[in-house]
């Protein structure tokens, strides 16, 4: 089985989820207690400096038990070209051992290159993939369906 643990502040990681989830992967939201400011620009230096600081946010109702899946999604934006602050509480207390172990990596600045790198060391064997914008994307094919 197939777990997606995910954090989303602007709507990418919850498209990603919903196509995941539509191919029967099982998903898991992550919600930290404190959320970002809501002006955008706020939230982007907010979730920089987080980001960049290497911050773990507390979590909540976060449930660190993979044990029933062999196979674990990690889905963060990439702030300043580094993961999300409530990602990084997720790899610190989410044993990853013995798991097939794969990121999506959501960006709009094309940093997540940086991100991806760094990752690559920590996890030589995950598979990384970058997605710029997927909200975007997945919408646009859910609009040429819906046409067809």
């Amino acid at each position: 089985m197939k777990l997606f643990i995910y954090y989303s502040s602007t709507g990418n990681g919850d498209a990603v989820a919903d196509f995941l989830q539509q191919k029967g992967v099982h998903v898991r939201k992550v919600r930290p207690v404190k959320e970002l400011p809501e002006a955008f620009l706020l939230r982007m230096a907010v979730g920089g400096f987080q980001a960049l600081t290497g911050k773990k946010a507390e979590l909540a109702d976060f449930d660190p038990d993979v044990s029933a899946y062999d196979d674990v999604i990690i889905g963060s934006p990439i702030w300043a070209g580094n993961l999300s602050s409530p990602i990084n509480t997720v790899l610190d207390r989410v044993d990853l051992s013995g798991k097939r172990v794969s990121f999506i990596l959501y960006s709009g600045s094309g940093k997540a290159v940086r991100a991806a790198a760094k990752l690559h060391k920590a996890y030589p064997d995950a598979v990384i993939r970058v997605l710029k914008e997927p909200k975007e994307i997945l919408n646009k094919k859910e609009e040429a369906a819906a046409e067809n």
